[in-house]
């Protein structure tokens, strides 16, 4: 396993692949996220040795691509959106970057259970496959918070094991993007992590929680850093990652506010950078 930058998540402004790399090796992550379509189009222009040099040189390697098929949209804006990820999953492979993931909304506003699933895998299944074709895995998020779905027309998948039976209709190379406050928030355990494969384990987020508010009362976007309460069992969370052998990246995504009323992207990644190694620390990882 190692510590993966996500600029945006917490408040740095890293609006290049050349600034992104800087910034992840500033605040000491061994990874970072890229953007597939920028990837693509400075491949056309500089040429992939370009981009593999750039990652060699800074010692981050490209740990993941955010999804940008709008799955959820018109089926014309989907599949625009298919055509697409053929040339960026094929320039984010060519510079060895075989992750991407996406959330999940747990509820639905018109489609009952059976008819979402449905939905879904139809969305899922070209985008899945076209992603095979480059060797590139998806993760897909359960969101565990009850308060988002609470009160809404139609539950849907919120938890570990239902999320990963969707993946599993969907297609062998798709699993979880496993986030340790939906973990919590959906009343996880360490053994269901622990009886996973760790291919089914495609990307990883860790935060914190308040302390003081009940599981069920938790609220989405107020978090706090890795570590910093207590309330997650962040240690048992990457212990139990290990134990089945996740090598991935595990990267912050704190939701804390406090993040942007710091001075400046150094003072951000030094504290978010600082709160990674200590629960790194903490579950005695290297």
């Amino acid at each position: 396993m190692y510590k993966a930058l996500s600029p945006g998540a917490i408040h740095v402004g890293a609006g290049s692949l050349v600034e992104s790399i800087a910034a992840a090796k500033q605040g000491g992550f061994q990874g970072v996220e890229v953007n597939a379509s920028e990837i693509a189009d400075l491949a056309e222009r500089q040429g992939v040795e370009t981009i593999r040099a750039l990652f060699e040189k800074s010692g981050v390697r490209p740990a993941a691509f955010g999804l940008s098929v709008d799955w959820r949209g018109p089926e014309e804006t989907w599949r625009a959106g298919l055509d697409q990820l053929r040339h960026q999953a094929a320039a984010a492979a060519s510079v060895g970057c075989l992750r991407t993931a996406t959330w999940i909304p747990s509820s639905s506003e018109t489609l009952p259970l059976a008819e979402n699933i449905a939905f879904h895998v139809e969305r899922f299944k070209p985008i899945s496959e076209i992603l095979a074709e480059h060797g590139i895995s998806l993760g897909l998020e359960f969101i565990g918070t009850y308060t988002l779905r609470a009160g809404k027309p139609h539950t849907f998948i919120y938890e570990l094991e239902p999320m990963l039976e969707l993946g599993a209709k969907i297609g062998p190379n798709v699993g979880l993007l496993l986030d340790c406050w939906h973990w919590y928030t959906a009343h996880g355990t360490l053994d269901q992590i622990r009886k996973l494969k760790p291919e089914q384990v495609v990307y990883v987020h860790v935060n914190d929680a308040p302390a003081g508010v009940e599981v069920d009362e938790q609220i989405d976007w107020v978090r706090n850093l890795p570590g910093a309460t207590g309330v997650i069992d962040i240690a048992g969370f990457l212990q139990a990652l290990q134990s089945i052998g996740y090598d991935g990246p595990i990267t912050p995504e704190p939701f804390y506010p406090a993040l942007a009323e710091l001075p400046s992207d150094a003072e951000r990644l030094r504290v978010v950078g600082e709160a990674m190694d200590r629960i790194f620390r903490t579950a005695g990882i290297e």
